[in-house]
């Protein structure tokens, strides 16, 4: 009888999305478990932490939309990640975050709630909070400057400059499940995603890093296929990997980056805001460099409704799980 590998995937957005939708289709050789990050301020998700105070649901809902299950999964997908367009007061907002967002009302603890949509989408698999507390990201910039708020790393008008330090305020712990998940994975997913708004803070939660030096297993590093102004601005995929390593405590065991062509539509469109392909100068040193076509070939639809800014280009969800699963 063939053992069940555990992978857990960590980070935030549509990166992980991405990647737990891909993976979902070898559920039988392997358990998913998304672990997200929760220092999440933008867009209707700000918007309802704003008002209600509760934890950050946007990408814990994308996680959960991923990775449904059964013959309505279709349907659970577009519940989860209908976003409304019109309505005094609901227009831009998310039809998941509302749902989300009334079960941590209804809910014990944070974590429960996650736990209760799991059961009622039907979700093949487990996505767990970083941590259970509200908190902020706190961001330092080699100019001397500090700003607060994750939203700040999607604003162009901080863009090209030096990310120095990134904190989360007040400090927190992490959610114990997540510690344990990391703790007995065959194999760790970091990425893709925003380097400093949807990996980095995940590390910052008080016992990642002791729970990644733990595992036993093989991490994986995912490097972004183009670099973002307000974030890594000119980041190679070497500079992207020393930051993944000063924050995990832990150089990967294996680095995957893309090798394919990127439409030059989409190039042009990127360099217009000043964004560029991820330069690939990584060298083979105490880690495999895995390099596959793993472009996307479906423009991604910026909806007018939705105030956060969504890249255009994403990771083909199936060739990059098969990458993954070969690991296995």
């Amino acid at each position: 009888m063939q053992i069940r590998k555990q992978i857990a995937v960590i980070g935030g957005g549509t990166g992980t999305s991405v990647v737990l939708s891909g993976l979902k289709q070898y559920q039988d050789m392997c358990d998913l478990t998304a672990i997200v990050a929760v220092s999440d301020s933008g867009g209707s998700t700000g918007r309802l932490r704003d008002e209600f105070g509760f934890l950050p649901v946007g990408d814990l809902r994308q996680c959960l939309a991923a990775l449904a299950s059964g013959k309505h999964q279709q349907l659970v997908r577009d519940l989860l990640l209908y976003r409304f367009e019109k309505g005094n007061g609901l227009q831009g907002h998310n039809l998941g975050n509302l749902i989300l967002t009334a079960l941590e009302d209804l809910a014990e603890t944070p974590a429960q709630a996650i736990e209760q949509a799991s059961n009622i989408f039907r979700i093949k698999g487990r996505v767990f909070p970083v941590s259970e507390d509200t908190v902020d990201l706190e961001i330092h910039y080699q100019s001397g400057k500090r700003l607060v708020g994750e939203h700040s790393l999607d604003d162009p008008a901080n863009g090209g400059q030096k990310i120095t330090q990134i904190k989360l305020n007040p400090p927190t712990k992490i959610y114990h499940k997540a510690a344990s998940a990391i703790k007995e994975a065959d194999l760790i997913i970091l990425g893709p995603g925003d380097l400093y708004a949807s990996l980095l803070p995940n590390t910052l939660a008080n016992g990642f890093v002791k729970a990644l030096a733990t595992n036993k297993g093989k991490f994986v590093y995912v490097v972004n296929l183009m670099t973002h102004y307000a974030q890594t601005h000119n980041y190679t995929a070497k500079d992207h990997l020393l930051e993944v390593e000063k924050y995990t405590g832990r150089k990967p065991d294996f680095v995957i980056i893309n090798n394919g062509n990127i439409p030059k539509s989409l190039v042009r469109e990127y360099e217009k805001a000043k964004e560029y392909q991820v330069i690939d100068d990584l060298s083979e040193d105490n880690y495999q460099v895995i390099r596959a076509d793993l472009v996307s070939k479906v423009k991604v639809q910026q909806l007018a409704n939705d105030l956060v800014p969504r890249s255009l280009l994403r990771h083909d969800s199936k060739k990059l799980a098969q990458v993954i699963i070969n690991l296995l």
